[in-house]
């Protein structure tokens, strides 16, 4: 059904890194949700009427809250489309993380309640009513729940959003939540054993994992969390493409929501090389990774020497010594100065956030070491911590 309503309410439906068609697509689901959550809410709250069932009414009402948060997921996608203005330039896609926030807290109030009123069912336990309308409405629920689950899951690959991914885990938990009170009336009626409380608290605690879970996905953005490999691998493979560039780092990664990243790095250049033509090339670099990845970027030139035979030696020997300490590590910026007592040899250390040695033990491991190569080379140091992704094989 998403897909036969995004072909006449999406207008570039597949171009899904445009913030639009994401927008767009947040506000189609959003809608879908609240429509098919209002009408398992008037269906299961029918059914716990008919059936005296805690658990089938929790469960309505968890379906009603479903439909709050379905309208919370689009107002956020609405809000989060925004045109920047003066006071957020990088414009309101966060929103978009907040709303899937608010739509994990709901869940976990819901799951909160659900388990003290069952508590409470558990000590007083009333007799249930058998129906087979009851029974239909529940294998209903979780045959449109699963495919709910099913579409939500789809669309928040498709545009890579945390909050319709917490939607599609909420959608999944009032599946096998519903399951579980499905069991518990087909238990009740042929054995007579009364675990409607039970069932109920089981059920709230789905609930309560789907919350927390969906929380952490919102909540990690937020803060500020490491960037896709994929991306940081597609962002490396587009600068080094250029015949100028001689290597990157110093990388961050600056998230203000979904289709609204901003790069910096610095990329080594030829220090002999024309200054005009390596502006232009990192113009052009900057553009191509906007057209391509759709983000801004803004890379700094470091100018490197090249052709000094002392310093390739002497870079290449450095870097086999800090390869045997950790392959994680790698240098930038190197350079040497040469004095009539001594030599200064100046670079950077690249180490992860979860590096296991102080900065200052890294430090004075390396000096040793090239110290002991030359007791003339003085080691000028520096540790940057950053974000290192995983190598492959």
């Amino acid at each position: 059904m998403i897909t036969l309503l995004s072909k006449f309410f999406i207008k570039n439906r597949e171009n899904t890194q445009d913030p639009g068609v994401r927008q767009a697509y947040g506000v189609l689901c959003g809608a879908v949700g609240i429509f098919l959550n209002l009408l398992l809410f008037g269906s299961k709250f029918l059914a716990g009427m008919l059936s005296g069932s805690i658990a089938i009414t929790a469960d309505a009402f968890n379906n009603l809250s479903d439909a709050g948060s379905s309208i919370i997921t689009l107002i956020g996608f609405k809000m989060a489309g925004q045109k920047p203005d003066p006071d957020h330039p990088f414009g309101h896609g966060r929103i978009e993380y907040i709303s899937g926030l608010f739509v994990s807290v709901i869940i976990l109030l819901m799951g909160f309640e659900l388990i003290k009123s069952s508590a409470e069912k558990i000590f007083h336990p009333e007799e249930l009513t058998y129906s087979p309308t009851v029974l239909v409405i529940l294998l209903a629920s979780i045959l449109v729940k699963c495919y709910m689950a099913a579409y939500n899951k789809s669309i928040s690959k498709k545009i890579n959003s945390s909050a319709m991914k917490a939607t599609a885990t909420d959608s999944l938990s009032d599946c096998l939540a519903t399951a579980v009170v499905l069991a518990a009336t087909l238990i009740s009626h042929f054995t007579g054993l009364s675990i409607d409380g039970w069932c109920g608290v089981l059920v709230g605690l789905f609930i309560c994992y789907a919350g927390f879970e969906a929380a952490k996905d919102t909540i990690s953005p937020l803060l500020g969390q490491a960037p896709d490999p994929e991306f940081v691998k597609q962002v490396n493979d587009i600068v080094m493409s250029y015949d100028g560039v001689l290597g990157i780092h110093d990388m961050i990664v600056h998230n203000y929501g979904p289709g609204r990243i901003l790069i910096s790095l610095h990329a080594e250049v030829p220090a002999d090389g024309d200054l005009l033509t390596l502006h232009d090339m990192i113009d052009v670099i900057e553009h191509k990774l906007r057209d391509t990845l759709h983000c801004s970027a803004v890379i700094h030139m470091d100018p490197v020497c090249v052709g000094d035979e002392e310093t390739e030696h002497l870079k290449e020997l450095v870097t086999g010594y800090l390869k045997e300490i950790s392959p994680s590590i790698s240098i930038h910026d190197f350079r040497i100065v040469k004095g009539p007592t001594h030599t200064n040899v100046i670079f950077d250390i690249a180490v992860p956030y979860d590096f296991p040695m102080t900065d200052e033990e890294l430090i004075e491991t390396a000096q040793r070491r090239i110290q002991r190569e030359n007791p003339n080379y003085f080691a000028v140091i520096e540790v940057d911590k950053q974000y290192v992704p995983e190598k492959e094989g």
